[in-house]
């Protein structure tokens, strides 16, 4: 291999690594069988999520993965596969791929790291069923309005009982 060949392999694996480091979370899949059209939307859903999906040939992978210090990922690179980065949120990435995969059977969720911390095929699923960024803030506002809202109610009845018997 020549030498140009090899710094460009190396700019790869220096590139992939920063973005290893800089991702909330990085998730491999295996696309094997998927169609071309299917690839194309799995991207999308990614995209509109916050995520990017990547085809890299898997020395390049083993090479970043090694370098960011997630050694455990590297005998799962066997076979295509495919990286998937969540930028925004810690779960969507493992969300999206797993969703997508209930009806493409073809796709596999492998491994991945969120938050730095590298999740074994088990704890990618569950990571994967947790609800997003946006489904949790929805679900805290929901809890803090609930209260509030009984109070308010609450207010409303003791007031018109005051009006009665008044």
């Amino acid at each position: 291999m020549s030498s140009k060949a090899i710094e460009v392999k190396q700019q790869q694996v220096e590139a992939l690594t920063e973005r290893f480091k800089e991702a909330k979370s990085v998730v491999i899949a295996d696309y094997l069988g998927l169609t071309v059209e299917e690839v194309t939307e799995l991207r999308v859903n990614l995209l509109n999520q916050g995520c990017e999906f990547n085809v890299i040939k898997n020395n390049i992978i083993r090479r970043a993965a090694k370098a960011a210090g997630y050694d455990d990922m590297l005998e799962h690179l066997i076979g295509p596969n495919a990286v998937a980065f969540s930028h925004e949120d810690a779960v969507s990435a493992a969300k999206v791929i797993h969703d997508f995969a209930k009806d493409h059977k073809k796709l596999e969720l492998k491994v991945g790291v969120v938050d730095g911390e590298y999740m074994d095929n088990e704890r990618i699923q569950i990571i994967a069923t947790l609800p997003n960024r946006e489904e949790l803030l929805t679900m805290f506002a929901g809890g803090l309005l609930q209260p509030i809202k009984e109070v308010a109610i609450g207010l409303t009845m003791h007031a018109e009982n005051l009006e009665k018997n008044a």
